[in-house]
């Protein structure tokens, strides 16, 4: 007979879990893994609310498994440290971002890449290794391998970073993968919310010239004033998206709705290149004679592996950059989730979870 979530490990742990498509959730008691000689066992402080804790929650995707504690922008302190980790002490400020495990024998966790290996173990609503049930960082504490442990630079706020362990290193991968880094070059950042607003950041940190593409005018302001983007082009002024056509070396595209890509590929200069990092629910029509006769690039890209998200949080440490952040409790999950659904944050919920997970 199978064993519940609470006595299926020896260390008990306490959070959050939806049980059921409604996405509500509500407290839920399971346990973790004791922590094993390559193991650090963590406490968790914070961690970000990412909008694929909404997809997830709800089974939008089709293949959430209940019930589900969400979470992968997680931060805190460690505990413990099996006796083979070298890297990390009983008090370090530490990070675990989307994945907590691979192969680590294939070719792509040999080249550090560990988010594309077929094997993937997510942070949350995966199988690990023993074949149960990973739970996320909704939760008191969490023991990960730790390979997929990231050191948190010390002059990196804690509950600001903690984005960056999803929306950071997703917008950043990218521009380092597709050469968009150049000093100097124009740089398009379509959608202005938890990835674009880190990826305005990024890339002004780069030397980029960016701009904002959205089709919301109110957010010219939040754009440019605020976060610090040259110029803001309303997508939804067909004259102004007219005027634009031709002018952009690259475009980031964050947008996780349904949408139309051709406005985006016309935007790009000759060999452009336009790389997709919203997860849209539905396929996206993608014109082919512009590609073509412009010889521009569409591409994607998912996250980073665990080398490069340190390289990311030592970059953003370095550059000041965190996430524009609302601070809540644990029990305002539900109408954060809300509010995430209807694009009702500027940018991202960060739980307090540390001062606000009660039993």
């Amino acid at each position: 007979m199978a064993k519940s979530p609470e006595e299926e490990h020896p260390e008990k742990a306490f959070g959050w879990a939806a049980r059921d498509t409604s996405g509500i959730l509500s407290p839920f008691r399971f346990s973790r893994r004791e922590n094993a000689d390559d193991d650090v066992t963590i406490k968790v402080l914070y961690c970000g609310v990412c909008h694929s804790d909404v997809h997830s929650v709800k089974n939008e995707w089709g293949f959430t498994n209940y019930p589900i504690v969400p979470g992968h922008e997680i931060v805190g302190v460690v505990t413990k440290a099996g006796k083979n980790v070298e890297k990390f002490k009983v008090g370090d400020r530490v990070g675990v971002g989307v994945i907590v495990g691979s192969c680590m024998k294939c070719e792509t966790c040999d080249q550090d890449l560990e988010n594309y290996c077929p094997r993937t173990i997510f942070t949350y609503n995966s199988l690990d290794h023993d074949r149960t049930k990973t739970y996320g960082g909704y939760s008191d504490m969490i023991v990960v391998h730790h390979r997929y442990v990231l050191r948190f630079p010390d002059n990196l706020a804690l509950d600001a970073g903690a984005p960056l362990l999803c929306a950071g290193i997703t917008v950043y991968s990218p521009m380092k993968y597709y050469g968009m880094t150049e000093p100097g070059k124009h740089l398009g950042v379509a959608g202005l919310g938890g990835l674009g607003h880190v990826a305005v950041k990024i890339g002004k940190a780069f030397g980029l010239k960016v701009t904002v593409i959205s089709s919301s005018p109110g957010k010219e302001d939040e754009a440019v004033k605020r976060l610090g983007a040259d110029s803001f082009l309303l997508s939804s002024d067909p004259a102004k998206l007219k005027a634009a056509m031709g002018t952009m070396d690259y475009i980031i595209d964050t947008v996780s709705a349904v949408h139309a890509l051709a406005p985006l590929i016309g935007l790009l200069k000759l060999n452009g290149k336009l790389v997709t990092l919203g997860l849209p629910d539905k396929p996206l029509e993608l014109p082919i004679f512009p590609l073509v006769l412009g010889r521009k690039l569409v591409g994607g890209s998912d996250i980073g592996g665990v080398k490069e998200t340190q390289e990311m949080l030592d970059f953003c440490a370095k550059h000041n950059i965190t996430s524009d952040i609302e601070l809540i409790r644990m029990d305002y999950i539900n109408t954060a989730m809300e509010r995430i659904a209807k694009s009702d944050v500027r940018y991202r919920f960060v739980i307090d979870v540390g001062n606000s997970l009660t039993q």
